[in-house]
């Protein structure tokens, strides 16, 4: 495949080839025929060049994209939201592996093709909401590599029986196992690491800790994960995820968690919330930390944002971080794209600092999107729809439709 008159990150006019799902040249746009043999041709119409996004924080399994709007009925809290979900989610317009299937193909026409979706698995839904995101990503294998984990969003010791679904969900496909809030929600914190920590152990699996606990307990719950990863050297298998206010203590503590990720090589997912008291993500890249962005729930029975739009949530972790020079939102882009990446697989180098702008060399895969704009920066304040995006080498979505493999 040759890709023609793009503009990688920016730069100049280029040639890209592809040749068995790897980016095999970059060479100076040249006449048509100039590229040699070539069995397909993408014409990049001068279009900016990125590697496509990767969504590591997303609830495929609540989504009602698609569906009628509805007025948000949620009270305040985790377990509050969590109830409220429980309640709702079966009486929706049409089945629910209908809506996951069709929000994980809105994803991927808008340039995702790398997605580690969450799957809620408690004693009231068992294994049901598991298994539609299962066969949403059997559906589109071709198009996007997808990791599914096991997520307790009601706890693991409120309710009992949970850690049986829990491990069921492992044994039926789940290759991530998660946690939540260990102190505030099952106010048990050795007891539910203790068994996230175990799990993973026994399945081989990776562990993702949601952490929306302030301050000081949250500093605590993530100090707790950091003694397990020590000990059972987890390096490099382990995010946290969410962790709004692990910068709110003092500059010192922020120091050192963020020095102790980078060591540990844990990982760390946003979902660009509106919050000031969060790691500078400046510092997190500068470390060496892996950080990746996620769009959390998709107008759902959590929260009325989303739209299966990674760029769209790009511009909003530049936002929130009050982010204005070329460079830091060039990050924030890079961040959504290789930085998401790196955790997804370990062969993703993490990012090279702020300025590191990776994935479209001679050598990275072709997971690529093409996007309309003047500069990357633009790309992100603008966030035109003219895309054609690339998985494996191979064009699985242009002018905002999935391709029919």
């Amino acid at each position: 495949m040759l890709i023609r008159d793009v503009r990688p990150w920016g730069g100049q006019c280029s040639d890209v080839e592809v040749v068995g799902g790897r980016i095999a040249a970059v060479r100076p746009h040249g006449p048509a025929g100039s590229g040699g043999e070539v069995v397909d041709v993408v014409e990049g119409r001068g279009r900016l060049l990125f590697p496509s996004f990767s969504d590591v924080h997303v609830h495929l399994d609540s989504t009602r994209i698609g569906l009628p709007f509805r007025a948000h009925t949620g009270a305040p809290g985790v377990w509050a939201m969590m109830l409220n979900d429980r309640e709702n989610w079966r009486n929706a317009e049409v089945p629910l592996p209908e809506r996951v299937a069709g929000t994980l193909e809105r994803m991927i026409a808008n340039g995702t093709t790398r997605v580690r979706t969450y799957a809620q698995v408690d004693v009231d839904c068992q294994l049901e909401k598991l298994d539609a995101v299962l066969a949403a990503k059997e559906r589109f294998a071709a198009h996007a590599d997808v990791e599914v984990m096991a997520f307790p969003q009601a706890g693991i010791l409120r309710e009992p029986g949970t850690v049986d679904v829990l491990e069921a969900a492992l044994r039926s496909g789940a290759s991530v196992v998660g946690g939540i809030d260990p102190c505030s929600l099952d106010k048990d914190p050795k007891g539910h690491l203790d068994v996230v920590f175990g799990l993973a152990e026994k399945y081989g699996v990776e562990v993702d800790i949601h952490l929306h606990e302030p301050g000081h307990l949250g500093v605590f719950s993530t100090d707790l994960v950091i003694e397990r990863v020590r000990a059972l050297d987890m390096r490099g298998k382990v995010t946290m995820s969410h962790a709004y206010e692990l910068g709110s203590v003092s500059e010192a503590v922020s120091r050192r968690l963020i020095d102790t990720f980078a060591e540990l090589d844990i990982a760390m997912a946003t979902v660009a919330p509106s919050v000031d008291r969060q790691l500078s993500l400046a510092d997190l890249t500068t470390a060496g930390v892996r950080v990746g962005l996620g769009e959390d729930g998709q107008r759902d029975y959590w929260s009325p944002y989303g739209n299966c739009d990674l760029l769209d949530r790009t511009w909003q972790l530049a936002f929130t971080h009050g982010f204005r020079r070329d460079e830091l939102i060039e990050m924030a882009l890079a961040v959504a794209t290789m930085g998401g990446a790196s955790i997804m697989s370990h062969d993703v180098p993490r990012l090279a600092g702020i300025a590191d702008r990776p994935g479209v060399a001679v050598g990275d895969r072709a997971d690529l999107v093409l996007v309309d704009g003047e500069t990357p920066t633009s790309a992100v304040m603008d966030r035109g729809k003219d895309r054609t995006v690339l998985h494996d080498g191979v064009v699985v979505a242009d002018g905002l439709a999935v391709v029919d493999l």
